[in-house]
């Protein structure tokens, strides 16, 4: 971990603005190939991949350049409205000012540079921080809001449905009217479009990634998701926008879509606030977003988007890595959990080799809505004592469970469900409650269930519970958000904190089935970082007459392919230890070598190769590294012994491959010209993983 010292440099630009536009005044900074300037009225911030550049326009900045130095490719912009725009494009700005830093190696950030501009418009205070990365091609802004403001600033405006001829401009208007917090107005008409939205509540959900893809038009096309990917078809110029906000069904004040993509125009619409949530005394975060280049196939947005993603948070492999039990998947749910049944479980999960042991629901002296005795998540903090550990089931507290976790080499985890009263008005005593497990047992890693955020007070409320959480633990605590059901964060929102818990399934219902949960995580992997995902395996000797003879049952595949499908996440042996068969104990084998390599597979890029999993192919992902990797591949139920697999693999190189978990054998490839890899098992339901290099 690198710790370096940081420089802070704030100027004034209200009183000096003439001065700086005559050029009396340059003000720069640079640290670690990061750079801010500003000089004549022109605003540059980058590093060795990417440039952008605005009139300064007295903090309220107007794009326009956009450069991806790499590729030594520039995007003429001619923007004439400022980036973040409420409609009100007669309020002059005023107060400019700008703060540069550079916010060194923690638990909490990768370095970076941090440049914080604010002004005003009348009475309304805005701040954007701009964070730049080195060696990352992308650039993310945060918004923020303060003061008074009246509707005709942040009315959420929206399209409505285009049924006129192309003579009638009233829709081109409407468009231009529209409230957006980005705007690339690029020169040129062709250009190849294609947004991702993204789906959780996966309780109800078993499809998570929809693509959207259109050329562009005169008129615009309003696009729903997190994620806008642009190529143009001239130049081969691309950049990329994240929107880093909850999944569009779950977004505040939605306008109706996320982008609006027309012939060289593009926006990204929605701050998720109404005017009626500013206030004069705090500052209110809005949805922030990231803007990217690349140049040719899409795959090179995807990769640079992936570098801005695994620096966002930093995956420490004592706080981040974990292979995790949490015995809710059998469906006891607080009828087993005590202390003769957890110490139990780690001696088990000892013999399993489980890195984690999180007691989920019942653990505590309140009885939740999910409790099998009947309880309540309405007036939590009624209960004063509702977080501490039940005196009938744990007579002697946590204590003994955590401390023989740590003889065994486990941590202990717990479930947590913040009270929901009257928009988390009882957020700071969540935020003690969690800190006080955290300094009596050293438990630091909480799955945070059944949220719900309606409004930004609600919003506002959790992120001020998950921030004093963090401060007072120096960031070493880790939450488990979960993702299965309720109006949440998505996957773009609310990820400084941990990772995901994507979904619930059940043998006992026969919503269980391996391919769907491969098929799940190999999408998500294609947008998003698998190592931010628990992904569960199951007790597959459960419940087995439920499936009868199908095909695609549990029972079909061998325990280790299970625990597979989960290794480019983190493992989630979603199960009570105690109810496997003494065969399942087996797999500790396979589990405690991928201990062994688990973080530097997590340093990987991680993308999905293969076809789309629907238990009847060939698929896997591949970790990239520079000159070296992994691959995982399944063969699903087919004929195929062999098959060759697209990769990201240099056409031509010669790559050796070592076979380190499953059935595969060690080989030497040379990648063909097309990027394949020719990968052999020889029966079908198999599973290899290999680790690579070459010049």
């Amino acid at each position: 971990m690198r710790f370096i010292k940081f420089g802070v440099l704030l100027l004034s630009l209200s009183a000096s603005y003439n001065s700086l536009a005559q050029g009396n005044i340059n003000y720069s900074f640079s640290q670690l190939g990061c750079k801010v300037e500003l000089i004549n009225n022109t605003l540059s911030v980058g590093n060795n991949l990417i440039r952008r550049t605005w009139k300064w326009n007295d903090g309220n900045i107007i794009s326009v350049g956009l450069d991806n130095l790499a590729a030594k490719k520039s995007l003429k912009l001619e923007n004439k409205l400022a980036d973040l725009n409420f409609g009100a494009d007669s309020v002059k700005a005023l107060e400019g000012t700008i703060r540069a830093e550079f916010v060194p190696d923690s638990y909490q950030h990768n370095q970076h540079l941090k440049v914080s501009i604010q002004y005003k418009l009348n009475d309304l205070e805005i701040r954007k921080v701009l964070n730049v990365y080195p060696d990352c091609p992308a650039i993310s802004t945060e918004i923020y809001l303060r003061g008074i403001v009246s509707n005709s600033f942040l009315g959420q405006a929206s399209l409505t449905e285009r049924t006129s001829n192309v003579e009638d401009y009233k829709i081109l208007l409407q468009a231009n009217k529209m409230p957006h917090v980005e705007e690339l107005a690029i020169t040129g008409k062709h250009w190849k479009v294609k947004a991702v939205e993204f789906f959780d509540a996966t309780d109800m959900n078993n499809t998570l990634v929809q693509e959207t893809k259109v050329i562009s038009y005169w008129f615009d096309s309003f696009l729903r998701g997190n994620l806008l990917f642009a190529k143009n078809l001239e130049t081969d110029a691309g950049f990329f926008f994240l929107k880093e906000a909850p999944n569009p069904k779950s977004q505040l004040q939605y306008p109706g879509g996320d982008f609006l993509a027309g012939a060289g125009k593009f926006r990204i619409l929605g701050l998720g606030v109404d005017s009626a949530d500013v206030s004069k005394e705090t500052w209110l975060k809005a949805y922030g977003y990231t803007t990217g280049v690349y140049s040719g196939e899409e795959a090179k947005g995807t990769f640079a988007l992936r570098k801005y993603q695994m620096l966002k948070r930093p995956l420490l492999r004592g706080r981040d890595e974990m292979i995790m039990l949490n015995t809710w998947g059998d469906r006891g749910k607080d009828t087993r959990v005590n202390e003769a049944f957890c110490l139990n479980e780690l001696q088990l999960a000892s013999r399993l080799g489980i890195t984690h042991f999180q007691i989920d629901d019942g653990w505590q002296a309140g009885k939740s809505g999910n409790s099998a005795y009947g309880g309540s998540f309405k007036d939590i903090w009624s209960n004063p004592n509702y977080w501490k550990p039940d005196a009938k089931k744990f007579p002697n507290g946590l204590a003994p469970i955590v401390k023989k976790g740590k003889e065994l080499g486990i941590e202990v985890c717990l479930w947590y469900n913040p009270s929901v009263q009257n928009n988390y008005n009882d957020w700071e005593k969540d935020a003690l409650a969690i800190l006080g497990l955290y300094k009596t047992y050293g438990i630091r890693t909480f799955k945070i269930d059944g949220l719900g955020i309606p409004n930004k007070a609600s919003e506002v409320r959790l992120r001020m519970l998950f921030d004093r959480v963090m401060k007072e633990s120096n960031w070493e605590i880790v939450l488990n958000l979960d993702a299965t059901a309720g109006k949440r964060g998505g996957y773009s929102y609310f990820n400084e904190y941990g990772n995901f818990f994507l979904e619930n399934r059940y043998t006992d219902w026969g919503n269980h089935y391996p391919y769907w949960t491969l098929r799940n995580l190999w999408m998500l992997s294609k947008y998003l970082p698998a190592q931010m995902f628990q992904i569960e395996f199951l007790n597959k000797w459960r419940n087995q007459g439920k499936y009868g003879d199908d095909r695609f049952a549990p029972a079909k595949y061998s325990f280790d392919y299970l625990f597979a499908i989960s290794l480019m996440a983190q493992p989630l042996a979603w199960m009570e230890a105690a109810n496997l068969p003494e065969e399942a104990f087996l797999t500790a084998k396979t589990i405690k070598k991928y201990r062994l390599l688990q973080h530097d597979l997590h340093q990987g890029r991680i993308f999905p190769i293969g076809e789309e999993p629907d238990g009847r192919v060939w698929c896997g992902f591949e970790s990239l590294k520079v000159n070296k990797g992994y691959i995982l591949v399944f063969r699903e139920d087919n004929k195929e012994p062999s098959k060759l697999i697209s990769t990201s693999l240099p056409p031509g190189k010669k790559v050796s491959f070592k076979s380190v978990l499953g059935d595969g054998k060690n080989f030497d490839s040379v990648v063909s010209k097309e990027g394949k890899v020719k990968f052999t098992l020889a029966n079908p339901n198999s599973f290899a993983m290999y680790s690579y290099t070459h010049n």
